[in-house]
């Protein structure tokens, strides 16, 4: 049985439906580097449970996702780079963007480009 969201995880959520907004909106006009997400209240880490949620429900391309978590996660004092990888065209070009030092079981066939720093 899930547990109710605690009022910490909501307004988690509630920065990180923001803070998707804000990723889209500038990577619709081109950018890559140097994404301004508004500041991440402070909670505790824990509160991750509403963003990671959040993030599930609004389904969001890699690259917007790995922005938002990188964003909470540098707040909370645990900075990522965002690294960019593609896959040979060989194997049917893909590209994927993943925090570096999460799990990302689809890291492992992209060969990285470049890493965006927090």
């Amino acid at each position: 049985m899930r547990r109710p969201p605690d009022l910490a995880s909501l307004r988690a959520a509630w920065w990180a439906n923001r803070a998707l907004i804000a990723a889209r909106r500038a990577l619709a006009r081109g950018e890559v580097r140097g994404i301004e997400l508004p500041v991440p209240p402070r909670l505790a880490d824990s509160a991750i449970r509403g963003v990671d949620a959040l993030l599930r429900r609004r389904q969001p391309s890699c690259l917007e996702r790995a922005l938002v978590r990188q964003r909470w996660l540098a707040a909370h004092g645990e900075p990522h780079a965002i690294a960019i990888g593609v896959t040979s065209p060989s194997q049917g070009f893909a590209a994927h963007a993943w925090l570096v030092g999460e799990h990302d079981p689809q890291s492992a066939i992209f060969h990285e480009l470049t890493r965006l720093e927090p």
